[in-house]
């Protein structure tokens, strides 16, 4: 049983509700599910390419999420540990694909330069929703990259584990992103450009 007062950061969840997950009610399982669908939604966007994905994973992920409430520890923040439980199931559905292994890299020996810098100064300029759809635009193995270093904090060697690949290959996906995003930037700078010249 779950005995603290309010579980998570930015989130209402109680821990009568987890507990009421815990003992399988339904009631407590769709509530728990609408008060962390958009925060769950958010990181599933991040790592597929298309909404309906999104909701599958998402779906699976809660899955777990409510078959591993029993495991929770409530000194760990309840947010974290469904992101956790989240990113991981993407992780897994992501190995499952066969897209996977038609669009990883191996590279063993890479060494990242200065040369893709401006990319953080651009992406400063720039709001959320356009940051998404670019990422969108990554391919698959890069945007899982990238998504677990910039976004999620990860290391190289704990990407390299999670995707099975080694840690040049990590640094390779991560610095291929940042080169596309550099390219969507500029088309981007350019078509705002357009419009202003041409309003």
């Amino acid at each position: 049983m779950v005995n603290r007062e309010l579980i998570s950061n930015n989130m209402d969840i109680q821990p009568q509700l987890i507990n009421g997950c815990i003992e399988r009610d339904r009631k407590a399982e769709y509530e728990l599910y609408k008060l962390t669908y958009s925060y769950l939604m958010s990181i599933c966007i991040r790592y597929t390419r298309n909404e309906d994905k999104a909701k599958e994973v998402l779906n699976m992920g809660f899955l777990k999420i409510i078959t591993n409430l029993d495991k929770y520890k409530p000194e760990v923040p309840f947010k974290a540990w469904i992101r956790k439980v989240m990113i991981n199931t993407l992780i897994n559905e992501y190995k499952k694909e066969k897209i996977h292994y038609n669009n990883v890299q191996y590279v063993e020996d890479y060494h990242e330069t200065d040369k893709y810098a401006s990319i953080n100064e651009a992406i400063t300029k720039i709001d959320a929703d356009e940051i998404y759809s670019f990422i969108a635009k990554l391919p698959p193995a890069s945007r899982q990259v990238f998504n677990l270093y910039f976004v999620d904090g990860f290391k190289h060697k704990e990407i390299a584990e999670l995707l099975d690949i080694t840690e040049g290959t990590s640094k390779w996906h991560l610095n291929a992103a940042r080169e596309k995003l550099k390219e969507l930037l500029k088309k981007n700078d350019l078509r705002e450009i357009n419009m202003i010249y041409h309003e």
